[in-house]
């Protein structure tokens, strides 16, 4: 009977079999047979065991290794049970010298590095999108808002990079933590590889050769959580990316804005009771499940706060965390990149809304302009705010007014003030910063 959502609502295939009971099975008996091999490469097993366990090792079963949970009550013990038995008298080396968190934690490690191999693919899957979407809008001007409220014009191209922009840096995040976060370790009970004599430091770095990842520096029973709370404040920053995203879709696919919507399948239906809804459900779906994302930072920080060489409080939040918050990241990746993908620009709603103030929001370039021309700058800002405050309670366009005030028209002629309220003249270096940033992300990361 499935119960959480992510059983059969969110996340893609590829990411919940990561996360799956039998891969992290697998991942367990892979950090074992590295260990073997580790301490056959010193000499402490002999290679002939070492080959037995390196071919029989992976025909131990989960359903086996279950039952035998089921009559000594403990996971790890129960899975080097279920190895030893189909790696005959060669299985009493298996979990030598080692202690639990030594194998679930280097497991871990594994599971972390498949997982971001997955996050990184979709991180530059998205930044190819919205590259491609900057440059074919580098020219669309539109109206800038702050506070919600009109602004002087921007572009398109120039959100859409700033959102690229932010996704590389997640990606650079990506590349720079990746050593710190898939890790493992072989330290034993609580830390001093008492159990391995003095090759224990040669074997851990060995182990983790064979394995592929990083090698703790140190560590008592457990890796050190403020890895693992690196990883989720990065799968936290991520989320908040495609939130902040999904917000901005979803503001701007309001009716009174319209200038984009999302993509909208023809029998699509938007309402249970309203047939003409065109609902942005996608980028709503990507902000709600950010906030469950984010709410992984908080236990994943206290997980690092445990008694002495360590307790127990860390395992139970993280059996939910680790697959919760990384399938969730994924499949909200996922959503963003159909989203950006099938993303409808309405340009003739965004000429209307660009074009709604009849050139009040354009007052700054007027402004600008009788500075540059000698006026002292405060006293520009003061005659152009109290003409744009007399535009909008009388509903005439700027020009009109301006170019009836002899203070300005001294200076500017009536007829270059159009052109300074036109706002396809007022985006400055947008164009450039676009193409700039563009070339930089593609050579960077793609």
């Amino acid at each position: 009977m499935a119960i959480h959502p992510i059983e059969f609502r969110y996340g893609t295939p590829e990411m919940k079999q990561i996360f799956s009971e039998e891969h992290r099975f697998r991942c367990i008996i892979e950090a074992e047979v590295a260990l073997a091999k580790a301490e056959g490469a010193i000499g402490m097993i002999p290679p002939e065991d070492v080959k037995i366990i390196e071919e029989k090792a992976h025909g131990a079963s989960l359903q086996r290794s279950k039952e035998i949970e089921d009559e000594i009550h403990h996971d790890m013990m129960a899975v080097v049970r279920a190895v030893s038995e189909v790696c005959g008298k060669a299985g009493r080396w298996i979990h030598y010298g080692a202690t639990s968190n030594d194998i679930l934690d280097t497991a871990t490690g594994l599971q972390i590095r498949d997982a971001l191999k997955i996050l990184e693919e979709k991180l530059k899957k998205l930044l190819i999108i919205l590259l491609d979407r900057a440059e074919e809008t580098r020219f669309l001007v539109c109206i800038g808002r702050t506070h919600g409220q009109h602004g002087v014009p921007t572009t398109y191209g120039l959100r859409f990079t700033i959102w690229a922009s932010e996704i590389g840096r997640h990606i650079e995040r990506l590349e720079q933590m990746r050593p710190r976060v898939c890790v493992g370790q072989l330290t034993g009970a609580v830390g001093t590889q008492a159990a391995l004599g003095e090759k224990g430091m040669e074997i851990q770095e060995q182990m983790m050769n064979f394995l592929k990842i990083s090698s703790v520096d140190v560590s008592n029973q457990i890796i050190q959580r403020d890895r693992y709370a690196e990883y989720f404040c990065f799968l936290a920053n991520v989320a908040t990316t495609l939130d902040k995203i999904g917000v901005e879709v979803r503001s701007l696919q309001r009716t009174e804005i319209g200038e984009v919507e999302e993509a909208f399948g023809a029998r699509q239906v938007g309402s249970s009771t309203m047939p003409h809804k065109r609902n942005p459900i996608k980028s709503e779906q990507v902000c709600g499940l950010a906030r469950i994302i984010r709410s992984s930072v908080e236990p994943a920080f206290q997980n690092n706060t445990l008694w002495d060489e360590r307790d127990l409080t860390n395992s139970s939040p993280e059996r939910i965390l680790f697959p919760e918050a990384t399938i969730l990241t994924d499949h909200i990746l996922k959503i963003m990149i159909s989203v950006l993908e099938g993303l409808n620009l309405k340009e003739d709603r965004i000429k209307q809304n660009l074009a709604m103030l009849h050139g009040i929001n354009m007052a700054e370039s007027v402004m600008i302009e009788l500075t540059k021309k000698g006026m002292e700058r405060q006293k520009a800002h003061e005659i152009i705010r109290e003409k744009s405050m007399e535009a909008l309670a009388t509903k005439q366009p700027l020009s009109v007014l301006l170019s009836k005030t002899p203070e300005v028209t001294s200076i500017i002629p009536a007829s270059e003030i159009e052109k300074l309220l036109d706002p396809e003249s007022y985006i400055g270096t947008s164009v450039l910063q676009v193409e700039k940033v563009t070339k930089k992300l593609r050579s960077l990361y793609l």
